[in-house]
This record gives C-alpha cells, sequence and structure tokens, in this order.
C-alpha cells in the first residue's frame, strides 16, 4: 500500500509540475504583446511568478522528492536491487526528468528576463516550445508503462 500511495503522490507532483511547463510558455506567448512597463507587464510578470515559484517549484521538488521515495522503496523495502536503474525504460525516464528539469530552468531564466524587459523571443517561439514538456512525457509514459525504451 505505501508503494501506491507514493507513485500516486508522484503521479500528482508531475501533473501540476507539468501544467506549469506547459502553462508558463503560453504566458509568455501572451506577454509579449505588453509593453515593457504597463498594467498588462505587470499583470503578467505576478501570475509568472505565482506559477513558476509556488506551482512549479513546489511541482518539480515534490516529484523528486516521491520518485527518489519510489527509487528507495524499489531497491531496499522490496529488496529487488539497483539493477533496474539500467533498465532502457529507467533511463529514458531518467533523460526525461534531466530535459523537464532543464527545461524547467530555462524557463525560470526567461521569466526573469521578461521582468527585466528583456526578452527576446517572440510570441511564435513561445507557442512552438510550449509543447515540449509534453512530447517529453509522451515518450516518458510509454517507456514507463511498457517498460521499453532507451
Amino acid at each position: 500500500m505505501t508503494y501506491n500511495v507514493l507513485r500516486a503522490l508522484h503521479i500528482l507532483s508531475v501533473i501540476a509540475w507539468m501544467i506549469g511547463l506547459m502553462y508558463l510558455p503560453r504566458l509568455f506567448a501572451y506577454h509579449t504583446k505588453a509593453q515593457p512597463g504597463s498594467e498588462m507587464d505587470q499583470t503578467f510578470q505576478k501570475m509568472e511568478l505565482g506559477l513558476y515559484r509556488i506551482i512549479m517549484n513546489a511541482g518539480m521538488i515534490a516529484a523528486y522528492v516521491f520518485g527518489v521515495s519510489l527509487i528507495y522503496f524499489h531497491i531496499h523495502v522490496m529488496q529487488q536491487g539497483w539493477a533496474f536503474l539500467a533498465e532502457p525504460w529507467m533511463i529514458t525516464k531518467l533523460a526525461g526528468v534531466v530535459f523537464l528539469t532543464g527545461w524547467h530552468h530555462y524557463l525560470g531564466r526567461a521569466r526573469k528576463a521578461f521582468a527585466e524587459g528583456r526578452n527576446q523571443r517572440s510570441e511564435r517561439y513561445w507557442r512552438m516550445v510550449n509543447e515540449l514538456p509534453f512530447l517529453a512525457a509522451i515518450v516518458m509514459v510509454l517507456a514507463v508503462t511498457t517498460e521499453f525504451g532507451g
């Protein structure tokens, strides 16, 4: 039962994190139309900061905590050893985690650039890259659920 609760909490954390990873670029797309220093600019900055700090950071941290807990549980409680970490499906998932973490921090830097009036990216760019986390999630979920990949 503990394992299933940890899995559920991990999934919920990832959902919260993914919401932010997908919504923040959409906010950036709309934000590109705002004049720096305008009321609209200030509103977007407030929304972006709240999304990043409250939803995305919390979701990422919780996803990591519950993910590491699942690994610990798998290795030590279920006594199945470390070998599963070298399975192609797990390598695929971990590569996705690295990508999503890097993307998270890239978005954080972009948020700061918007706040400082230094955004260099177009609305089109932000609309296009908005889908990257979902594409990574597709690969990761398929790898994990089928235990295939790599």
